[in-house]
């Protein structure tokens, strides 16, 4: 009889960072299954690139919503964040040109 792998759930993180007014990044939603579907349709119908990160998705996903992420995660964070900002500049430079 061959075994079975276990079903791994698809998980999401949203995270939330505004320079100006947060000292860090803060966990603002985070779920698996359909509410993991929820959180990636809702920023793919806000425009909102979504970077996929199964290591760091499992570490963010220990946090606690509403709350600052710990500072062991601030690099790998920070790297998400610049790819971020690349794909928005990518996008307006599209939409201009």
């Amino acid at each position: 009889m061959a075994k079975r792998k276990p079903q791994v759930r698809d998980k999401a993180v949203a995270i939330k960072y505004r320079p100006e007014k947060d000292r860090a990044p803060t966990v603002v939603a985070k779920g698996e299954g359909h509410i993991a579907a929820t959180i990636k349709a809702i920023a793919q119908a806000r425009g909102i690139p979504i970077k996929r990160d199964d290591d760091l998705v499992e570490l963010l996903a220990q946090v606690d919503v509403d709350r600052e992420i710990p500072a062991e995660l601030y690099a790998a964070v920070a790297e998400v964040l610049a790819w971020i900002y690349r794909a928005n500049d990518e996008v307006k430079k599209q939409a201009s040109g």
